[in-house]
């Protein structure tokens, strides 16, 4: 009786123990869930925040500019750009890159968000398509005034510019949807290049090889125009030398001429003073002058 006791009792306490693990493990899992569910409402609230930063276009200028100085900075030591470079106009790019040769590469920032915005969120097709047609309108007068403000030959520019563009979800729906606008061919017509934070390193990279390329066959041409230079310059050379020549050959035979008639005029001089001809008759001596 009593072994049955104990069994039970023991088998009560393994069963009450298995309880209790199980009602902590639930508390535990529960405890993470409240957790992730606390951190989830965070992000939202984060996102809810930065969001918000978008909702106003002097904050959105404002990170624009931030991200494409952060990208500059990456990339390059601070001597090699300049940030809100003034032109003439008084107009102020965003940045420039200093390219070899003392050229400057535009660089402005564009943020197109409201109608961007307004089509993603867009309940049905015909608003989408009313929205995208409107946001693409804005980026192409944001590409038109990057063109017609910051592409100054004149004040040291390249003769295209990059607009730089901090949102991936934009600049992936600007280069994509080619079914409705070619934006970037639009773009490339106006000789600008649209850039993302993650295209920025490797366009940049690509631009500074094909200006790296240009300079090394400007070079190469300025090489051949001085060898043709010097070949112009080599025949005129020989020219003169053949015309000196001539002068110095023309000297010579006229030298050989004067040495020969001023030999002939000493042998007649020696002629009459060894025969001893009257002074009338050597007046009368044809001398050659010289």
């Amino acid at each position: 009786m009593n072994d049955q006791l104990e069994k039970s009792r023991q088998a009560s306490e393994r069963a009450t123990l298995t309880v209790h693990q199980q009602v902590q493990g639930f508390t535990q899992g529960m405890t993470t869930i409240q957790e992730n569910l606390k951190q989830m409402h965070d992000s939202v609230k984060s996102v809810s925040s930065f969001q918000d930063i978008f909702k106003s276009p002097k904050l959105r200028g404002i990170w624009g500019e931030a991200s494409l100085e952060a990208a500059l900075s990456e990339y390059f030591s601070r001597d090699h750009y300049e940030l809100q470079h003034y032109f003439k106009s008084g107009e102020a790019v965003d940045a420039v890159l200093k390219l070899p040769n003392d050229l400057l590469l535009p660089i402005d920032s564009k943020f197109n968000w409201e109608n961007f915005e307004k089509m993603v969120n867009a309940d049905n097709d015909i608003n989408r398509d009313i929205f995208r047609k409107l946001f693409y309108s804005d980026v192409k007068k944001k590409i038109d005034e990057i063109s017609s403000k910051y592409l100054l030959p004149s004040e040291g520019t390249t003769d295209w510019a990059l607009m730089y563009v901090p949102a991936e979800t934009v600049y992936y729906e600007l280069i994509n949807n080619v079914k409705d606008v070619d934006i970037s061919k639009y773009a490339r017509t106006k000789k600008i290049q649209l850039v993302s934070p993650n295209t920025f390193a490797l366009s940049i990279s690509a631009i500074l090889h094909w200006f790296k390329d240009v300079q090394i066959n400007k070079q190469t041409k300025d090489i051949m125009k001085r060898l043709d230079r010097i070949v112009v310059d080599g025949g005129k050379l020989a020219d003169e030398f053949q015309k000196l020549g001539k002068h110095i050959s023309n000297a010579k035979s006229a030298y050989d001429d004067s040495e020969k008639r001023l030999g002939l005029m000493v042998d007649r001089v020696k002629n009459v003073i060894e025969i001893g001809v009257p002074e009338e008759e050597v007046k009368k001596i044809d001398i050659p002058v010289i």
